[in-house]
């Protein structure tokens, strides 16, 4: 054996334990069209994309898009930082927008939501900062976490009485000169909910706290405007770092903060993904302020995709199921890796791409059917896969 294949030996042996839990993992060529997938010739309703308000593949807001918008717009790239010559005003008018649509706070843009979790909370959590996160917060947020030189400690999952203990444990304690509390508004895995207005509640108590929620399932599909759970609850200016992503139900990509001005001015000057990364293609910008205007005005589609999740979440706990969901993001909790990917093949086989999430993605044992809702989901779509499962 060359010294080559010894080394590559390694990765292997970990591949083949990967397939023998059934947690192996590899890409799919797919092509989509409206509420449809494609994959080797196969046809299914697509029951796995976060288009949670169908836009990313409606052909004609993309038409509109390119007819009304100068092609002088249209620059496929930035070529540079936005500290250099990257500082196109499509980003300065999708700002604008923002801030105007979040109660006139200040907004500034990232690349990725992944990206902007991993440079938000390094930049802003020093020794002298002490990070309470939810058991269950996205991989990034605790990526982020992880590069940031702060303490922290991970409360039960949506257990604000056990995060109240720990600040009560902590708020006193000379080391830290602030808290920052960390969590989703909506799960990506369970489809549950924090009280955001219980949340703000506890943050009242304590002048050491700083609130970070993470938008990225909520936005577009809660709130009157579509501006998420914050909007919903009416917590916008209470919440001191709320951020979100567009590659889910507005349909474009990147991810935004929403922010106090010297919190939007600091990170300009210290976050280094963002100082340091080229800045996203100008029609990107553009493509997104043009979606965000569109998302404000569509309550028909929220309340419908409200409704088909409120159905299928009863469904499925009839079924005996173990389903926390609140919201579009509905999971089928099976538990053992190698059934509920047979369970999913089962549900592609008879039309409806359904997959399977599996460890580290959720818990050891919990591996799920993660069903995603989109406002393009009918109830008798939902008829046609309830008696499956």
């Amino acid at each position: 054996m060359s010294a080559t294949n010894r080394l590559l030996d390694h990765y292997a042996k970990q591949l083949d334990e990967l397939k023998q839990q059934g947690n192996f993992r590899q890409f799919s060529s797919n092509t989509q069209q409206g509420r449809e997938i494609y994959i080797h010739d196969q046809q299914m309703l697509n029951f796995a994309s976060n288009d949670y308000l169908g836009l990313a593949s409606d052909l004609e807001l993309r038409k509109q898009f390119f007819d009304e918008t100068p092609n002088a717009q249209h620059r496929m790239s930035s070529s540079s930082s936005r500290l250099l010559t990257g500082n196109f005003p499509e980003y300065e008018l999708l700002e604008e927008s923002l801030t105007q649509a979040f109660n006139g706070r200040a907004a500034l843009l990232f690349n990725s939501g992944y990206h902007m979790n991993i440079g938000i909370l390094p930049a802003l959590a020093d020794s002298k900062t002490l990070i309470l996160a939810d058991k269950l917060i996205h991989a990034s947020m605790i990526d982020g976490i992880r590069l940031s030189s702060a303490k922290y400690v991970r409360y039960r999952h949506n257990d604000l009485e056990h995060l109240a203990q720990l600040l009560l444990k902590y708020h006193d304690d000379e080391a830290f000169e602030r808290i920052i509390v960390v969590t989703e508004s909506i799960f990506s895995m369970d489809g549950d909910e924090t009280d955001l207005t219980k949340l703000v509640e506890i943050k009242k108590q304590f002048c050491k706290v700083m609130l970070y929620v993470d938008e990225a399932h909520a936005i577009g599909v809660r709130g009157e405007h579509g501006l998420g759970c914050a909007e919903q609850y009416q917590v916008i200016e209470e919440i001191d770092f709320l951020v979100g992503t567009f590659g889910k139900a507005i349909a474009s990509v990147g991810g935004y903060l929403i922010c106090h001005p010297v919190i939007r001015a600091f990170l300009i000057n210290s976050m280094r993904p963002l100082i340091f990364s080229t800045a996203q293609p100008p029609v990107c910008m553009a493509w997104t302020n043009f979606i965000f205007q569109k998302v404000l005005g569509l309550n028909q589609l929220r309340q419908h995709l409200y409704n088909t999740s409120g159905y299928l979440q009863q469904a499925v706990q009839a079924k005996g199921f173990d389903c926390p969901s609140t919201s579009h993001i509905v999971p089928v909790i099976i538990g053992d890796s190698s059934q509920t990917v047979m369970k999913a093949k089962t549900l592609q086989e008879a039309g409806f791409y359904i997959m399977p999430v599996r460890p580290p993605t959720v818990p050891q044992h919990g591996s799920r059917l993660r069903i995603s809702l989109t406002a393009q989901i009918s109830r008798a779509d939902l008829d046609q896969l309830i008696p499956l499962l």
